[in-house]
């Protein structure tokens, strides 16, 4: 076996396997960690967007002689798109889509706005978010039960 010269610089393998090694692991922790910031930031996007179609509502509610029905195409109020009142899907902008933005259900006095996430999207699972006419805020956050959502 050959030696290095006298003061010859280098690594050797065992020493660039423990950094390849301590880099995997720091990956290991950071990445998930990653994903659920962006996770958190989209879904905080679409909350930004429900408040955004909220006041849309209140102009609709305003120009239509009180009233928030036939704020929804086609008339029925209920999980229709709604073009004529704010866009159909967030974020607002950018090309890819995360949720889609529906009038749940409106009524002469109230109404119900959802977002919920793009299936086949990085949000899918996420679960739906809900505002209210009189202010509440919800997220479905394990698909079945409502609780406040927080800024």
């Amino acid at each position: 076996m050959k030696r290095a010269p006298a003061g010859a610089r280098g690594f050797t393998l065992i020493e660039l396997m423990i950094v390849v090694a301590i880099i995997g692991i720091l990956a290991a922790i950071a990445f998930p960690s990653y994903q659920n910031y962006v996770t958190k930031t989209r879904r905080a996007d679409a909350q930004a967007a429900l408040t955004g179609f909220a006041t849309a509502m209140e102009r609709y509610y305003t120009d239509n002689r009180n009233t928030y029905l036939g704020a929804a195409d086609g008339g029925s109020n209920t999980g229709k798109p709604h073009s004529s009142v704010f866009p159909s899907q967030a974020p607002l902008d950018g090309a890819t889509k995360f949720y889609n933005l529906t009038i749940a259900s409106a009524n002469r006095n109230s109404y119900t706005l959802q977002a919920s996430p793009i299936a086949g999207s990085a949000q899918a699972g996420d679960g739906n978010l809900q505002l209210l006419s009189n202010g509440t805020r919800r997220w479905q956050k394990d698909g079945s039960t409502w609780v406040e959502w927080d800024d």
